[in-house]
C-alpha cells in the first residue's frame, strides 16, 4: 500500500492594491487610500492566513506604468511592506517581487534572506525582469535591454544570489560563549564570481536563512522565461485562458525541469485566477458587469491597447482584434500577457474581450457560484494543468473574504486543500525541501 500523501492544492493570493478589476476601488466599502495603508494588506493576510493560504504575493514595478487618473498603482516597496505583513501574522507565506533589471544580486540577496530571517522561514522572491521604457528611464537608460539580454542577466543574478544565500555554512554560527567563539569563520566563503554581468565576491553578511534561501518564484510564459523558471524556480507564476494551453505549459515546464536534473516534484505551477463571486451565477454576473460598468471606455482601450502593443486607436468596440498582430515592441514586449490575451480574444469583439477579461489583462476569469469556482479548480488541478493558483480576487478584501467562506471549505470537504497548516516555512506549504547547506566554498557559475 502506498504512503504517498495526497496531493495537495496550493493557493496564494495577489495583494493587487484594491483588487484586480480596475473599478474595484470605487465599491462603497472600498477605501481609495488603501493602496498606501499596510493596514489595508495586513487585513487581507489575516484573512488569506484564516483560509489556510499558502502566501500573499506582492507585484511590484519601478516606474508608474498605469493610468493613474483612474486606477491605484502599485506603490509601496514589496519587501518593507511584507515585513510589517509578517510582524502580524504566524503562518501564512510572503513572495515579493524584485527585478533583475535594476537591482544588484547583493542587494537582493540581502533583502529577501533578512526576510526569511524576520518571518522565520517565510519569505519568496519573484524573480521578474522589466520590459517596459518608464522604468529604464528611472535608472538612467533611454532604452529597454533586449528580451534575450534581460534574461541572460537574470539567469547570472539568479545564480549570484543563491550563491550568496549559501556563502554561510548551516552550522557557521556558534555563539559559543564559553569558547569565545562567535562564528566559525572557516564556515563562511566568499563566492568569487566574475561573470558577464556582475562581479561579487561575497560572502553575505548575514546567517543562512531558515529556509536555506527563500523559496525562488517566477512569473514569465516566454521561451527565455520558461527557461530561467525550469532553472531555478519553485513555483511558477503562469497565465494561461484555457485548460488545454495551461496542460501543455505545465508538462512542458516539468519536463525541461527534470532534464535540466531537478526532480519531477521540483516546480509548483500556479496560473492567475481572477474570481468574481456570487450567491448565484446571475448574481456574480451583476458583480462582474457592475464593475467593469464602473470602468472608463477610454482606460480599459488603451489598456489593451498597452498589452497588444499597438496605439488605442486601432481598436474599435464592436469589432475583433486586428489581425496578425506581432509581438510587442519587435518582441521585446511582455510576452506572456500578449498570448493570453489574443487567446481569450478570439472570436469575441474587443467590447466582448473587455468584458470577459472583467477590465483589466491577460489573467483568466471565473464568474460563478463556490461551487463552480471550485469545481473549475478542481478540474485543472487533478487533470495536471495545475498545482494551485495565484488567486486575484475582483475587489479586496470582500472578494477574498467571498472565496475564503464560499470555496475554501468546498475544496477542503474534497479532501484537495489543507484544513490547517501543517508546518511553518513557506517550503513546507508548498511541499518542497530544504536546499541542503554546502561544506566547502561555493562558487556560482558564469
Amino acid at each position: 500500500m502506498s504512503t504517498t500523501p495526497p496531493r495537495q492544492l496550493h493557493l496564494n493570493v495577489n495583494i493587487l492594491h484594491s483588487g484586480f478589476v480596475p473599478s474595484a476601488w470605487r465599491l462603497p466599502d472600498s477605501d481609495p487610500a488603501a493602496f498606501t495603508d499596510v493596514q489595508h494588506y495586513v487585513r487581507v493576510a489575516r484573512i488569506a492566513e484564516a483560509g489556510k493560504l499558502d502566501a500573499v504575493f506582492l507585484a511590484d514595478s519601478a516606474a508608474i506604468i498605469d493610468q493613474i487618473h483612474f486606477r491605484p498603482i502599485t506603490a509601496l516597496e514589496p519587501t518593507v511592506l511584507l515585513a510589517a505583513i509578517a510582524a502580524a501574522t504566524t503562518r501564512i507565506g510572503l513572495i515579493g517581487t524584485a527585478s533583475t533589471s535594476y537591482n544588484e544580486p547583493y542587494n537582493i540577496a540581502r533583502r529577501f534572506a533578512t526576510l526569511d530571517h524576520v518571518s522565520g522561514g517565510r519569505a519568496g522572491w519573484n524573480v521578474v525582469t522589466t520590459a517596459d521604457l518608464p522604468s529604464a528611464r528611472n535608472f538612467g537608460r533611454d532604452s529597454v535591454p533586449d528580451h534575450a539580454q534581460r534574461y541572460a542577466r537574470a539567469d547570472e543574478f539568479t545564480t549570484v544570489v543563491k550563491a550568496l544565500w549559501d556563502s554561510w555554512e548551516d552550522d557557521a554560527f556558534l555563539g559559543d560563549k564559553a569558547g569565545g567563539r562567535f562564528v566559525d569563520a572557516g564556515k563562511v566563503h566568499p563566492v568569487e564570481h566574475r561573470g558577464e554581468h556582475f562581479a561579487v565576491h561575497g560572502p553575505l553578511n548575514l546567517p543562512r536563512s531558515p529556509q536555506g534561501y527563500p523559496v525562488l518564484v517566477q512569473a514569465g510564459g516566454s521561451a527565455d522565461g520558461r527557461e530561467l523558471a525550469a532553472r531555478h524556480a519553485e513555483a511558477v507564476f503562469s497565465a494561461s485562458q484555457s485548460f488545454e494551453e495551461a496542460l501543455d505549459y505545465a508538462r512542458g515546464l516539468k519536463a525541461r525541469a527534470q532534464a535540466l536534473g531537478r526532480g519531477p516534484e521540483a516546480v509548483r505551477v500556479l496560473p492567475g485566477l481572477t474570481t468574481i463571486i456570487g450567491a448565484t451565477e446571475a448574481q456574480a454576473r451583476r458583480r462582474r458587469d457592475e464593475l467593469v460598468d464602473g470602468i472608463p471606455w477610454d482606460y480599459s482601450l488603451t489598456r489593451l491597447a498597452g498589452t497588444l502593443g499597438i496605439a488605442p486607436e486601432r481598436l474599435k468596440l464592436d469589432q475583433g482584434l486586428p489581425d496578425d498582430l506581432p509581438l510587442p515592441a519587435g518582441g521585446n514586449g511582455n510576452h506572456t500577457f500578449f498570448r493570453a490575451t489574443l487567446a481569450r480574444g478570439r472570436g469575441l469583439t474587443v467590447r466582448q474581450l473587455i468584458r470577459e477579461l472583467a477590465g483589466g489583462g491577460g489573467h483568466r476569469v471565473i464568474v460563478g457560484t463556490p461551487e463552480q469556482i471550485a469545481d473549475d479548480i478542481a478540474h485543472w488541478f487533478r487533470h495536471g494543468a495545475a498545482d494551485g493558483f495565484n488567486l486575484m480576487p475582483d475587489a479586496l478584501p470582500d472578494g477574498l473574504q467571498d472565496f475564503v467562506d464560499g470555496v475554501v471549505p468546498i475544496l477542503q470537504r474534497r479532501g484537495l486543500f489543507r484544513s490547517e497548516y501543517a508546518g511553518h516555512t513557506l517550503r513546507e506549504h508548498f511541499g518542497l525541501a530544504r536546499p541542503p547547506g554546502r561544506g566547502a566554498p561555493h562558487r556560482a557559475a558564469a
